[in-house]
């Protein structure tokens, strides 16, 4: 089976045993989580589709925590000539990597 999802603003298509680095979510290393906005849900020959409403009811995926952390610094320069001026600001953005455990209807 499987299924779309929403979560941190996005959406993805999973299936079992995938791996997805996703926004930060609020759960531990080695932890839980079930994604409950489940927009879209079918088996893998595509026979039986349900398509939510904007979301499935009663549909759930869970997931098992994989890994927390931070993406490689990103560096974002402004400058200006013949002004003097320049700014580096940096920024790393926090994920969450899940792997897919359940598909659930």
């Amino acid at each position: 089976m499987y299924a779309v999802i929403k979560t941190g603003g996005k959406q993805y298509l999973v299936k079992e045993k995938d791996q997805l680095k996703i926004e930060k979510i609020p759960a531990g290393k080695d932890g839980n989580y079930v994604f409950e906005q489940v927009l879209l849900v079918a088996d893998a020959e595509a026979k039986s589709v349900k398509i939510g409403n904007p979301l499935v009811k009663g549909a759930k995926v869970e997931a098992k925590v994989l890994e927390q952390g931070r993406s490689e610094k990103v560096s974002v320069i402004k400058y200006k000539s013949k002004t003097r001026y320049r700014k580096n600001v940096g920024h790393r953005q926090a994920f969450t990597l899940v792997e897919i455990t359940k598909v659930s209807d």
